[in-house]
């Protein structure tokens, strides 16, 4: 039977808004550089009055978000379930989404009052990127976002391990993962971020269950996974809560396993301008290909071209002639 969706997407529903800044800005504002910090809405104010002085760019976001729309964007069909408020920004996040051709759960009844969440991401000249979120309103994103006919509809759940942040939200991640296992959805997880896994490991073993069958993330993640510097022992952790696994490593490629072998997928040399968004693309990609025929190591061809694209440039997309660019080169088209 064919599925309505390739991937069907849950996360965090954030307004991105990027800016270039120097390591200067975080010392001088006490900023954790290179990881994703939770603050409150007054804090995020006081660093955007600090940010005024930059210029800065505003996309709808959220690391699933960025995933799914990359799935769009290559050619798949994707629905997105989130959270965002009645208000200016919610009404920004619901066409920017749309215009990205991803159907949501955004369009049934009328929106809560509240604040959209914010997520300010700060790049600085080595292409590091920080970011310092406020939840907003998706930080009680919930059971009653969740879509479940696009859902059982779907080849592919996809899961944002931030989620784990939030008591309603992983409750919804993990009633979500058990809907689709009884209804033959595949299911697949991003770590996320490295602070997810060093502070929320018990809540993303929960939302992973007995095991997913495709798991996301970097090499930092999978090390701290595994509480080891080896990424053999990684490796090995790894297999124990997912059939298969991709883990990106940088400047070096990635590392994929199809269940049976393991697969290395060369990089791409480029000049790295903003790390931004790479590995939401790597998902996406990647999703993008084994939902549409293609093996382990064309899609993971596929999905390091693309996150070094995204990479070579600021901001956590590519525009949808860059993702035919992709497949173009990739596949010999």
């Amino acid at each position: 039977m064919t599925k309505k969706y390739h991937v069907y997407g849950i996360g965090n529903a954030l307004v991105d808004m990027e800016f270039e800044v120097h390591d200067e800005f975080f010392s001088k504002n006490a900023i954790d550089k290179g990881v994703m910090t939770l603050v409150d809405e007054a804090r995020q104010h006081q660093l955007i009055s600090h940010l005024d002085a930059f210029e800065g760019k505003k996309a709808c976001g959220g690391s699933a978000a960025n995933t799914i729309i990359a799935v769009s964007y290559f050619g798949g069909k994707s629905f997105y379930s989130c959270k965002v408020a009645n208000d200016e920004l919610g009404d920004f996040y619901i066409r920017d989404l749309k215009a990205a051709g991803v159907d949501s759960n955004l369009g049934n009844g009328a929106r809560k009052d509240g604040i959209t969440g914010k997520c300010l991401v700060m790049v600085t000249p080595d292409a590091e990127r920080t970011m310092n979120t406020f939840l907003g309103i998706t930080e009680n994103f919930s059971v009653d976002e969740l879509h479940l006919d696009a859902l059982r509809n779907s080849e592919y759940l996809y899961i944002e391990g931030y989620l784990v942040t939030s008591s309603t939200g992983r409750h919804a991640a993990i009633e979500a993962r058990k809907i689709a296992e009884e209804s033959g959805v595949k299911t697949a997880l991003t770590f996320s971020d490295p602070a997810m896994v060093k502070f929320f490991r018990d809540g993303l073993a929960e939302m992973i269950g007995d095991r997913v069958n495709l798991l996301f993330c970097n090499e930092h993640e999978a090390k701290t996974w595994a509480g080891s510097d080896s990424l053999d022992d990684a490796i090995n952790a790894l297999k124990k809560v997912a059939d298969t696994f991709t883990v990106t490593l940088g400047g070096k490629g990635a590392l994929l396993f199809d269940g049976k072998h393991t697969i290395d997928i060369a990089p791409h040399p480029i000049r790295a301008v903003d790390s931004n968004g790479a590995g939401d693309m790597f998902a996406g990609a990647f999703l993008y290909g084994i939902t549409h025929g293609h093996s382990f190591y064309e899609a993971g061809n596929i999905a390091s071209l693309a996150a070094a694209r995204v990479v070579s440039q600021f901001g956590p997309r590519l525009s949808a002639q860059a993702h035919r660019e992709v497949l173009d080169i990739v596949l010999g088209r």
